[in-house]
């Protein structure tokens, strides 16, 4: 199946960088207001940005480059780069290592989301500090409540490629957690995206 106009249009830009419309329409041998239609729908759709550069004579040439929401469009091959690196890790390192490597990224989300979450008091609004961090993290955390318990739940996992190879990290994340509410409440995971579940669930009750 061959590209779309707009798809030729990214590629393009994406290979050679910031171009003008009357180039893109001779690559393709389209018309430059035909040109134009496409590059303003990607410009609606947050995909391109515009330049306005000085010309020697005349009116600034406009130039259409790529955004950063673009990036999704191009294959991404981070997942597996991280299974690779976690694999070497362990094949260098041992399982220790691994485990180090574990505990210091551990240690670094304890730090930031104590300081986050000491300033609230209430069981509730920590949770709710913790869901704010941990959505701006990927996560798309919410939480909610029933009759006796508090629930955290993450519906998406950005780290999910490096759990499925090392159930260390989950189980690190859910000792984190309970160490940030020690002496005020209890957690467990009771959904679990590794295991299949649409999201993962946490269970909050308080002591």
């Amino acid at each position: 199946m061959s590209k779309k106009t707009s798809e030729k249009i990214v590629d393009y830009l994406k290979i050679n960088g910031p171009t003008t419309a009357k180039v893109l329409a001779q690559c393709f041998s389209l018309t430059t207001m035909g040109v134009r239609q496409h590059l303003q729908a990607l410009e609606d759709d947050g995909l391109l940005s515009v330049e306005d550069r000085k010309a020697s004579r005349g009116r600034p040439t406009r130039y259409w480059a790529l955004t950063e929401k673009s990036h999704p469009l191009f294959p991404d091959r981070h997942d597996e780069l991280t299974s690779q690196l976690i694999e070497s890790v362990r094949v260098v390192f041992g399982d220790g290592g691994l485990d180090k490597l574990i505990s210091h990224r551990e240690a670094a989300s304890q730090q930031l989301y104590h300081q986050a979450l000491d300033s609230h008091e209430t069981i509730r609004d920590k949770l709710d500090a913790l869901a704010q961090l941990r959505t701006q993290e990927g996560y798309l955390a919410t939480v909610e409540t029933d009759e006796n318990s508090f629930w955290l739940l993450e519906n998406h996992c950005p780290i999910c490629a490096a759990a499925t190879v090392c159930a260390g990290f989950c189980r690190s994340e859910l000792q984190l957690f309970q160490h940030l509410f020690k002496g005020i409440a209890v957690i467990s995971r009771e959904e679990h995206i590794i295991e299949g579940a649409r999201r993962c669930a946490y269970k909050v009750v308080p002591c």
